[in-house]
């Protein structure tokens, strides 16, 4: 099964948690680019965690535009291809905090939040042990 249909099943009740887990971490997330001067990859503080975007593909990064009123007008939205384990492995204990992954966030019925908890993040940046600090 592929990330998309994992979320489904989950959302609808249906699935497992370490299937979901594991389609996430092999699958290959468009995570956009920030704007501005510190640039770095796309994110939102909720909650006293960093959320990092990420898309199962174009046409979900696209809704994501224009659900914030970015889409078309000549801006053009450049991303990174990252695996999923690349984000919560790597990425998430730079993030200078707490931090997970969103996926598909602007999908109303098909979004899916990875939080900074044990099983997910490493160890030393999960929340659930005390390790990862909610802000």
């Amino acid at each position: 099964m592929q990330l998309t249909e994992e979320i489904a099943a989950i959302r609808g009740g249906l699935g497992d948690p370490a299937r979901l887990l594991g389609e996430f971490r092999r699958a290959v997330l468009l995570v956009p680019l920030a704007d501005g001067p510190d640039g770095g990859l796309m994110s939102a503080v909720s909650g006293g965690i960093r959320w990092i975007y990420a898309f199962t593909d174009e046409e979900a990064l696209t809704r994501f535009a224009a659900a914030r009123g970015e889409a078309g007008a000549g801006r053009e939205w450049e991303f990174l291809s990252v695996l999923g384990a690349r984000l919560v492995d790597a990425v998430v204990p730079v993030a200078g905090g707490p931090a997970g992954v969103v996926v598909n966030v602007a999908d109303e019925d098909g979004s899916m939040f990875f939080p900074p908890v044990a099983g997910i993040v490493p160890d030393a940046n999960a929340v659930d042990l005390g390790r990862g600090e909610a802000a």
